[in-house]
């Protein structure tokens, strides 16, 4: 069925075209870029003075539309520079995942209800730049849907009473993203889209069996995979250029993704794992877990498999609320830095029997009154949490006597 390596870079005929010498992504999202989370980054939310507020949308309600575009201007042009790409390059990573929004598609956006910041795409569009120039694998992903996935959280940029995307216009309006994104990416004469190679058309939607997640297997993702291939038709991309289209995966729990796919050519899924919020043999069970111990052990033992090929999109050091920071196990976590190391090696080898890993976030600032390498990548280098070769966690040998 694929005819060509999972990560080839969708313009395989290119010079540049790109693979990971390992054959696993191994990578950092930039979370917070292009949606800003308050909780991850509150310090930054209080500077652009958004802060009191929740989520993009009640930001730009706020500010105005021009004050606010000018402070998420600031924001995008200073929370990730060419000198992180560069770092992340250093470091041995090979992917970032961009998390976007879809009013970045300003014509997408109701102006008389809805609130977004303009202007970010021409920072989308540096960033991917830089990246491609550095070798890494780009991965967009549609973050913040229409009417927003899931209520109240912020990672969908409004904090929506309950979730209005699953209903046919919406539906239109995130396909429309889509294959206007497709579109950016695909078009050859740009050449700093020429590393993305995977789309991924929602991010973390609603749970359970129901109709709302009925609708959207049967009806929003088959129906974004016509539209995004249709657009690719119109560019004339040949079959082994297209772009891979990334659903989350059955782990997630929003039932079979590839159910109802016309076919499933350069699919691709996404499995976050956040073991804080996980129970797998009782890890967070007093008297059970909530221990080093079973951490480390799950994520020894753990099993991502199942939809082919998947990637585990999201995971971080972060161990579950009641522990993160009053447990002395776990907290201060500066004063764990070995065990901290011990577990993300435990985690990558683990994730890396499938197509390979994405680490929640590159970077991140004053998280619940502190500063917490534990969802920052870079600092958990600087922290000695994460080494600043991979090659050190790679080979080495975290599940030694669990």
């Amino acid at each position: 069925m694929w005819s060509l390596p999972f990560f080839a870079l969708a313009y395989a005929g290119l010079s540049q075209a790109w693979l990971p010498a390992s054959g696993k992504i191994r990578g950092v999202n930039l979370g917070s870029q292009f949606v800003v989370e308050r909780w991850m980054a509150n310090d930054e939310w209080n500077k652009m003075g958004c802060g009191g507020t929740q989520s993009e949308f009640d930001c730009v309600s706020k500010l105005g539309q021009a004050q606010a575009n000018e402070a998420f201007a600031t924001h995008w042009s200073t929370w990730t520079t060419k000198d992180d790409i560069a770092k992340m390059q250093s470091y041995g990573i090979n992917t970032v995942r961009i998390p976007v929004g879809y009013w970045m598609r300003e014509d997408l956006v109701f102006s008389d209800s809805e609130h977004f910041p303009q202007g970010g795409l021409k920072y989308l569009e540096q960033i991917c730049g830089w990246a491609s120039d550095a070798g890494l694998y780009i991965i967009i992903d549609l973050h913040g849907a229409p009417g927003a996935q899931v209520a109240g959280n912020a990672n969908t940029g409004q904090d929506a009473p309950s979730p209005g995307f699953y209903v046919d216009w919406q539906y239109e309006r995130a396909y429309k993203f889509l294959e206007w994104m497709t579109s950016i990416i695909q078009n050859k004469a740009n050449t700093a889209y020429r590393n993305v190679g995977m789309l991924e058309i929602v991010n973390e939607p609603l749970r359970g069996s129901n109709s709302q997640t009925d609708s959207m297997r049967r009806d929003y993702y088959p129906t974004a995979w016509k539209r995004i291939r249709a657009a690719e038709d119109a560019l004339h991309i040949s079959q082994n250029s297209r772009l891979h289209i990334q659903m989350m995966n059955t782990k997630w729990g929003s039932g079979n993704p590839h159910q109802y796919l016309p076919d499933d050519r350069f699919a691709a899924y996404d499995d976050h794992r956040y073991l804080k919020w996980s129970n797998n043999n009782g890890i967070n069970t007093a008297g059970i877990g909530k221990t080093p111990a079973a951490y480390l052990k799950q994520s020894c033992i753990d099993d991502r498999a199942g939809d082919w090929p998947t990637v585990v999109g999201e995971f971080s050091l972060s161990v579950a609320d009641d522990l993160e920071n009053s447990d002395p196990a776990f907290a201060p976590p500066g004063d764990h830095v070995d065990w901290y190391r011990q577990w993300f090696a435990a985690q990558i080898q683990a994730y890396e029997k499938q197509n390979g890993w994405i680490f929640w976030s590159w970077k991140a600032d004053f998280i619940g009154g502190r500063n917490d390498w534990r969802w920052s990548y870079q600092a958990a280098v600087d922290a000695g949490a994460i080494p600043r070769n991979l090659n050190d966690a790679i080979n080495s040998n975290p599940c030694a006597g669990v």
